[in-house]
């Protein structure tokens, strides 16, 4: 059966099919590209798998324009025709093009592994999340390492220090982070001071709840808010701009030209969040006093009164001790999005996937660090 049809198949893109059943003539004409053929290419791919021909063959004379997707086209329709058993003919191809065509082997194509959607047994994905985290643990040990040399050298040579970097960090991480601390202190500690007037008004107590607000706020509440926060900011914010630069292979340039990424990259950003923490908790402490104050204000306490009620219960070594928390906290929260930058994988959903660990393990070193330091000043009795 001889068929001869003329089709105008989407912009730029013409197809003629011609020939016997089992001897069909398909000829392209005008731009094979992604304009030209999106409607073609179903139509094309539709009528080899139901005819199934022993010989196909594919004139391009009047192809005026093919980029890569038009060359897609044409390895779809050979492929197509030799799995089914026929054989295929490419005639006319202008030297341009096939320049182009014969930067893809059609043999190789088919070698390349295809996914397995088989889902992973419980051992199987028991063993994968083991391997994963002796993995992490490993990156860890050596990261701490080389970070502990860099710091070294930094404090050696100074001058070796890119300080201008250090101050960009310091007003991204610390001044824009400083509005959402400051409001976050207040609502927790206003919060906090409503909660515990409550019972404390049935026994007539509620002064103490100046001593409460004090307690907490310094030793707890307000560098541990803090460091959450920057970990939410700024320890996703690392791991994002250094997963980009890994995807973009400019560690790899640093490297080549003698430029190691600890030293360059992550000391900079761990120098800004040792100097940023430890302020931004001594605001966080301003403003959660003053939370706490207008709860008593509210009770009709004068803020005289609040102000020495907070002073008596108060101690220099309980802001000491949050200071000393938050400079810890500062060094997990850069290091942790440093390292989850540099272990940043390929594709496109990796950044995404690096900022997202930095944060959670941001966070759950931070808590552990905490309960480490409750330990350890309950013992030591501070």
């Amino acid at each position: 059966m001889n068929r001869h049809r003329n089709q105008p198949d989407g912009p730029g893109a013409t197809l003629k099919v011609s020939g016997e059943e089992g001897d069909i003539t398909l000829t392209l004409s005008g731009r094979l590209d992604l304009a030209g053929i999106t409607i073609l290419w179903p139509q094309v791919c539709d009528l080899i798998d139901r005819h199934q021909p022993r010989h196909l063959c594919l004139a391009v004379e009047d192809v005026d324009y093919c980029d890569g997707t038009g060359v897609g086209l044409l390895l779809d329709c050979e492929r197509r025709t030799t799995d089914g058993g026929g054989t295929f003919e490419l005639r006319g191809l202008r030297e341009e093009f096939a320049r182009l065509r014969s930067q893809f082997d059609l043999a190789q194509l088919n070698r390349l592994p295809k996914s397995d959607p088989r889902p992973n047994s419980l051992p199987e994905a028991t063993g994968r999340a083991t391997v994963q985290t002796w993995r992490a643990l490993w990156d860890l040990v050596t990261f701490t390492g080389e970070l502990s040399v860099a710091l070294l050298r930094a404090l050696r040579r100074p001058r070796s220090v890119r300080w201008r970097d250090v101050g960009l960090t310091v007003e991204k991480a610390g001044v824009d982070g400083f509005p959402i601390v400051a409001l976050l202190s207040f609502l927790v500690g206003l919060i906090m001071a409503f909660q515990a007037a409550i019972p404390m008004r049935q026994f007539g107590t509620e002064i103490y709840v100046a001593n409460l607000i004090g307690l907490a706020t310094l030793r707890e509440l307000a560098p541990l808010m803090t460091a959450i926060i920057l970990a939410g900011r700024s320890a996703s914010a690392f791991a994002a701009e250094i997963g980009t630069m890994k995807i973009n292979e400019e560690l790899d340039a640093l490297t080549t030209m003698g430029l190691e990424p600890v030293p360059f990259l992550v000391v900079t950003r761990v120098l800004a969040a040792l100097l940023v923490t430890p302020l931004l908790t001594l605001f966080a402490n301003l403003f959660g006093l003053l939370g706490g104050s207008v709860v008593l204000l509210s009770l009709n306490y004068p803020l005289v009164t609040y102000i020495r009620q907070v002073q008596s219960a108060v101690t220099l070594g309980d802001a000491l001790g949050g200071l000393v928390k938050s400079l810890v906290f500062g060094v997990i929260i850069a290091a942790v999005g440093c390292l989850q930058g540099l272990r940043t994988e390929t594709g496109a959903s990796a950044v995404g996937h690096a900022a997202t660990r930095a944060v959670v393990s941001g966070i759950v070193l931070i808590v552990i660090g905490d309960g480490v330091f409750s330990v350890l000043y309950y013992y030591l009795g501070v």
